[in-house]
């Protein structure tokens, strides 16, 4: 656990959003939410921390690894041994569309259900027990929020379900920065666009490898366990926690 404790400072509401770079796909949703421009946000009047969210698992549960495999009747250990090894990673980094991937899912070419796969997707995106609260409250604070997660186009069926919007910005999604994390650069892309000292961000995710390397690019790392261990280990770091509202 981080020692340092943030005092709270002077600050103002976020910026005005600018709109998102489009990713590559063919999926016919509304319009995507939009972003924040950090960089025209005073450094003397903006509310520090900013908090990063992982979106999977963290805030959102993920289909993956229970409704997909039931979705094609086949188990875990047969969905991983069949899939095409890579063809997620680049629906995820924006470098095809979801009809590439339909094309691509499986490595023998067999037809995909494409849009069986995606209502499939949508009924299972819930929010995680307790985060929805824990987001309102980080709201009413007025604190800057930003979702950091590697996610294909499809984040916008998400935000259709469970309009996260409300609380956070889309900004880092792996489809419209083309990087996931782990990697290094994708880090250094982050604290590129929001123009702030590492030391000056939490990142929270319930992946260990993509915690430890938040902290190796000097942000304050948050494993992800539970919503209520999470509001301790904020209150822990000074994060004002609103009392408990109905989100």
């Amino acid at each position: 656990m981080a020692a340092a404790v943030f005092r709270p400072p002077i600050f103002h509401p976020l910026p005005k959003p600018a709109p998102v770079r489009r990713a590559m796909a063919t999926a016919s949703f509304s319009a995507a939410p939009a972003t924040v421009d950090c960089a025209s946000t005073s450094p003397r009047l903006r509310k520090l921390p900013v908090l990063l969210f992982d979106v999977m698992d963290t805030l959102v549960r993920d289909p993956f690894y229970n409704d997909v495999p039931s979705f094609f009747q086949m188990s875990m250990k047969e969905l991983l041994a069949e899939k095409h090894p890579t063809a997620w990673v680049e629906f995820e980094k924006g470098l095809i569309d979801e009809n590439e991937l339909a094309r691509k899912f499986f490595k023998d070419g067999r037809p995909l259900d494409l849009e069986g796969l995606k209502r499939c997707m949508i009924r299972g995106y819930s929010y995680v027990d307790g985060i929805e609260a824990l987001l309102q409250s980080l709201k009413h604070k007025n604190y800057e929020v930003h979702a950091f997660t590697n996610y294909p186009i499809w984040y916008m069926m998400i935000e259709e379900k469970l309009r996260l919007s409300k609380y956070l910005s889309w900004t880092f999604c792996s489809c419209l920065i083309g990087k996931r994390k782990p990697a290094p650069d994708c880090y250094a892309e982050v604290l590129h666009h929001l123009g702030v000292e590492p030391s000056s961000c939490i990142f929270v995710d319930d992946r260990m490898t993509n915690v430890e390397a938040a902290k190796d690019a000097g942000m304050i790392g948050l494993h992800f366990r539970n919503a209520d261990a999470l509001k301790q280990d904020l209150i822990s770091l000074g994060i004002e926690i609103a009392i408990s509202e109905k989100a």
